[in-house]
């Protein structure tokens, strides 16, 4: 089998995409359907490929190892959390008839919501094969409320029966509700913690007595809830500010606004949500094997390679036995994340156990962004152009609309390699929103979160996506309700809180809970 890999993070195929032409058949915020557009009136921004392309080179991080491009305050897993987020609110399980049916996606969707249906599918009965089987009725002739766990294969000297893989078919394909969430692994490992969370929270309530036919909608109420939360005020308000989401709340989404069914805006999702590329390092540390001083860092390529989707996991077609690296049937043991490199579980880390800091919200992407194999091209190219094609407005124009007291000024936008680049094509005074906006990270929030238009425009969306979900806790218990698992801080939970309870820190170590 070939090695080539996807190194494109977090756009593979699935589901509907908005094109322009569909975009301005749409007006307002009258509920238009799965995508429509914040700013309808705007004008959009008119750039041509050559200013797009001398700008997106301008945008290559050239010290993508120097620690003074790392965003301290927002640990590496977020990055990966952030992208299966992205998985999670762009989902569509709309069925082939009814997407032929109603081509512009206005009736038969998904809509866009912090739902989890990229883990639970449609639930044991419709999708049985993400299941395990029910060993307490039936003789196990059904699925229970349990979600399916993948073993992965002994490599060298990490030996044991380990659950840490995704579920997979004879082939190697993940048996997951979004298949993107195999083509990086550390999406794979972010995939896998949140069913292990599921699981554990089904133990618990088989534990309290809980009668059987009622685990799994209990669970999957606690599971989706926590998330909710956790998304809102553990990774927006980490790269935006804390006390947004209740001022949101409080004072109402002035921007992104629907009548009854949230849809996704373009600005958001070909501009504003994109700052993850930017977060992107090209070297972890992952466990203590594959670790900077180890056997090998941990790249981004290798990243890519330990997958189904853009890797050599092939089931049955790899070769018996083994023999590593690659192909593999399934995840080799010595590839399990360790946890403490990623969120903060302890506060502190011990002697060699790395904490992997993010890379700054700014305009800079690593240099294997900038050269997808294949013919994907510079990531920061697509986005630029993406832009374009969907019909965005400039940064300056959503600033002016969104009366944005203290907008990025020309000058601000004219600093450094990739500025002077800007300012050459006259994209200092009419900016693409992409850049804008990692532009005012980097100016306004010292690239360590967004500045006023990002911020605010990722905060109202997500608020947006969660009240608008009406099994969600805004929905049915309001902005009052407040976690209740287990977690340092009583009433919050955190990505960090979550992995405790899961118990599954770092496997290869013998370490499960903190």
């Amino acid at each position: 089998m070939g090695t080539d890999v996807n190194v494109h993070p977090g756009h593979g195929k699935a589901g509907r995409q908005p094109t322009r032409q569909f975009l301005d058949t749409l007006s307002g915020h009258d509920d238009p359907g799965m995508f429509g557009r914040m700013f309808p009136t705007l004008e959009p921004l008119a750039v041509d490929d050559g200013p797009l392309h001398e700008l997106a080179d301008a945008m290559k991080d050239p010290a993508p190892g120097d620690a003074a491009g790392n965003n301290p305050n927002v640990p590496a897993g977020f990055t990966y959390l952030g992208q299966f987020v992205d998985h999670d609110i762009t989902l569509d399980l709309t069925s082939f008839g009814e997407k032929e049916a109603d081509p512009t996606a206005v009736t038969n969707f998904r809509t866009p919501a912090l739902d989890l249906d990229s883990i639970y599918g449609l639930g044991p009965d419709g999708s049985r094969h993400l299941y395990a089987r029910n060993s307490a009725t039936d003789n196990g002739k059904t699925p229970g409320p349990k979600l399916l766990i993948g073993k992965t294969v002994n490599v060298d000297a990490i030996t044991g029966d380990h659950r840490n893989d995704l579920p997979r078919n004879p082939e190697g394909f993940a048996l997951i509700g979004d298949h993107r969430n195999d083509e990086n692994l550390l999406v794979a490992q972010t995939h896998l913690a949140m069913l292990k969370f599921h699981n554990k929270v089904c133990d618990q309530l088989a534990a309290s007595g809980k009668p059987a036919g009622e685990i799994f909608e209990e669970a999957r109420r606690i599971v989706t809830w926590h998330y909710q939360w956790m998304v809102l005020h553990d990774f927006v308000e980490r790269i935006t500010e804390k006390g947004i989401v209740a001022k949101i709340l409080e004072q109402g989404r002035r921007f992104y606004r629907f009548k009854k069914t949230p849809y996704m805006p373009v600005e958001f999702s070909a501009a504003v949500y994109r700052l993850g590329h930017s977060m992107v390092r090209q070297v972890y540390s992952h466990n203590r094997i594959f670790t900077p001083g180890g056997l090998t860092p941990a790249t981004l390529d290798l990243l890519f390679r330990f997958t189904g989707l853009s890797g050599g996991i092939i089931g049955d077609l790899a070769p018996n036995p083994i023999q590593p690296p690659l192909p593999l049937p399934v995840l080799s043991s010595n590839w399990i994340i360790d946890w403490r490199r990623f969120y903060q579980v302890l506060p502190n880390n011990p002697a060699g156990v790395t904490l992997n800091p993010s890379r700054k919200i700014d305009p800079f992407v690593v240099p294997q962004l900038h050269t997808l194999p294949g013919d994907g091209g510079s990531l920061p190219f697509r986005n630029l152009k993406r832009g374009v094609l969907l019909g965005l407005p400039s940064g300056q124009d959503v600033a002016k609309a969104m009366k944005i007291k203290n907008p990025l000024t020309p000058a601000e936008i004219s600093k450094g390699t990739d500025g002077a680049v800007a300012k050459k094509h006259g994209l200092h005074e009419h900016t693409p929103l992409w850049y804008y906006i990692l532009k005012e990270a980097e100016q306004r929030g010292g690239g360590e979160r967004l500045g006023p238009v990002g911020a605010t425009l990722l905060a109202e969306v997500f608020v947006g996506l969660v009240h608008g979900d009406h099994q969600s806790y805004l929905w049915l218990k309001g902005k009052n309700w407040k976690p209740t698992l287990p977690s340092q801080v009583p009433g919050e939970f955190t990505m960090a809180d979550l992995l405790r309870f899961v118990g599954d820190i770092s496997p290869i170590d013998g370490i499960s809970t903190v």
